[in-house]
């Protein structure tokens, strides 16, 4: 067992911190921390539809449904129906939900988060990370 160790308390320091910066800052262009990741991830997945992007985002499909009725309410997504299925919707971002203001808003944030930090020490961080993740999965299934 390893000897104890200050990294998840200072992990969900970080965490605090980041979303408390994150929201105050994204205020101004209607979005939250949560909404963001969720926006960001569609617009790599384009189109799929909200049980695909809660397992996408790892997240229970309630709390995402209150996510994406706020990104719909504030012209960032639209529900689509998907053709050959008229019960089951698509997730699809709206010219909003790709507006540049928020593309450089996030861009610039994830660039001043991570100012200073050597490349080699955010994937070591980044490998340390994935595995803790892991064991708690793990520790889930169990």
């Amino acid at each position: 067992m390893p000897r104890e160790s200050p990294i998840l308390d200072t992990l969900l320091r970080v965490m605090r911190t980041l979303r408390r910066s994150y929201d105050r800052r994204a205020r101004d262009v209607g979005l939250t921390l949560s909404r963001a990741r969720a926006l960001t991830t569609l617009a790599h997945h384009d189109g799929i539809t909200q049980t695909e992007l809660a397992a996408e985002l790892a997240i229970e499909a309630p709390t995402l449904k209150r996510q994406i009725d706020a990104l719909v309410a504030g012209g960032f997504v639209e529900r689509r129906p998907l053709d050959g299925d008229g019960r089951k919707n698509g997730l699809v971002v709206t010219e909003r939900g790709r507006d540049s203001a928020i593309v450089e808003f996030t861009h610039r944030l994830r660039g001043e988060v991570l100012e200073g930090i050597d490349p080699q020490d955010l994937d070591r961080a980044a490998q340390v990370l994935d595995r803790i993740a892991r064991n708690i999965e793990r520790m889930d299934r169990t």
